[in-house]
């Protein structure tokens, strides 16, 4: 196929002009990578003192100590995590700064949301991205998700296109130019429909480092806490954003909530919960590969044996996680979308989960559906052929025997052999 995409350098990457003009750049660049000066950078970007509840202080210094005690981070992939820090500890002196005008925001309910839940590479993004198109629902383009609340001092363009999704734009635009295979394996353009898990960033504590970072110090860290009051403050957001932009129900997806039922269905004791299931191994490979190319220029050496390891593990705690739980979930509230028979029925699929969200799948949805299908056909950005073998050093048998458990539980169809 003329748009198949075979990553061959992933062991050994060659890298284009603007990863190695960047890489240049990060190593003339010293990037602190402390709490202080990442709360210092976000006050003076956004004019703001008040953080709020200073225990996020000790989350965010066990991120910055894992990052900073590692010499295989660059220059550039220090630079990276420190801008990223920034921007979620401004966003979060401008959420304490709206609350604090507008208390009566805590009192917006957030009713009946409709949850997709699953592995990662498991079909979460196109789905999520499916039921989005119904104008009915509320969702959350990534746009919005890394800017939740506009900077009050900044005007609307002439244009009137909100600032917020200008620099997202270039944000997208960069990373084409910086990981050019990125688009096809995981979009990140404006209006694509994130995960609120991003809205747990500026209170720093969601696995979200983990796919940027090698940081099992982190893992361990967020894995031993509750993350009950980091959902809560994860609805708060989204209740700021129903304020700015009401709809009657929400649309959200995350694969953390796998194994974060307990905390998701105390937040959100009304939702409907949809859970996509896939051959782990597919699962695996897509990630490891995705994870491994987008390390080139973060790290000195990608380590495609780390990625290999860690990922096994990391979704096999996932997947044991969600069995653990699975009682958790509401009973007649629950689908379970298996991603073979939602390749072959995407309307099918979609018709099942409106009937058990009590939701009708009306003409005027169907039809915002199927443009979007028109719109966004599969493959439209490459599609990207996987090595287990050759790039990992690893069987699909190898790889499959981590996930006995969940295969007794869910007849998911092998797709790598």
């Amino acid at each position: 196929m003329a748009n198949e995409i075979r990553i061959e350098d992933l062991g050994a990457p060659v890298l284009n002009d603007m990863q190695r003009m960047g890489l240049e750049y990060g190593e003339k660049v010293a990037t602190t990578l402390t709490v202080d000066a990442v709360c210092a950078a976000a006050a003076a970007a956004t004019g703001l003192d008040d953080f709020g509840a200073d225990d996020f202080r000790e989350r965010l210094d066990v991120q910055l100590r894992a990052v900073d005690s590692d010499p295989e981070r660059t220059g550039l992939g220090r630079m990276m995590l420190f801008g990223d820090c920034v921007r979620h500890a401004s966003n979060r002196l401008r959420i304490r700064d709206l609350l604090k005008r507008h208390p009566e925001i805590l009192d917006i309910p957030i009713e009946r949301p409709v949850i997709v839940i699953g592995l990662p590479r498991s079909g979460t993004t196109n789905l999520v991205n499916l039921l989005a198109s119904d104008s009915r629902f509320r969702s959350m383009p990534l746009w919005e998700s890394y800017e939740p609340v506009p900077d009050p001092r900044e005007p609307t363009p002439a244009d009137g296109v909100d600032p917020r999704w200008t620099r997202c734009q270039a944000m997208w635009e960069s990373m084409q130019v910086g990981a050019p295979f990125v688009a096809a394996m995981h979009p990140m353009n404006p209006d694509h429909v994130h995960e609120e898990i991003e809205l747990m960033q500026p209170d720093f504590s969601s696995y979200n480092l983990e796919w940027v970072a090698r940081v099992p110090q982190w893992r361990d860290h967020y894995l031993a806490h509750d993350q009950t009051p980091h959902y809560a403050y994860m609805k708060t957001v989204l209740q700021i954003m129903q304020w700015y932009r009401p709809r009657e129900r929400w649309v959200l997806k995350s694969p953390q909530h796998l194994e974060q039922i307990g905390p998701l269905m105390a937040t959100f004791p009304d939702a409907s919960i949809v859970v996509t299931h896939r051959d782990p191994v597919a699962v695996v490979q897509s990630t490891i590969t995705m994870v491994t190319y987008g390390a080139r220029t973060a790290y000195r050496t990608p380590e495609p044996h780390w990625y290999r390891d860690y990922w096994i593990d990391r979704i096999g705690r996932l997947l044991d996680a969600s069995l653990r739980d699975r009682d958790l979930l509401p009973a007649g509230r629950t689908t379970d979308v298996f991603f073979h028979e939602y390749m072959a029925d995407e309307m099918g699929t979609l018709q099942r989960i409106y009937d058990e969200a009590g939701i009708e799948f009306t003409a005027e949805a169907r039809a915002e559906v199927a443009a979007h299908q028109a719109a966004h056909p599969r493959g439209k950005d490459g599609r990207v052929v996987y090595d287990l073998r050759g790039d990992f050093d690893v069987t699909p048998e190898q790889v499959r025997s981590r996930f006995t458990d969940y295969f007794d539980r869910f007849p998911v169809e092998i797709e790598v052999r």
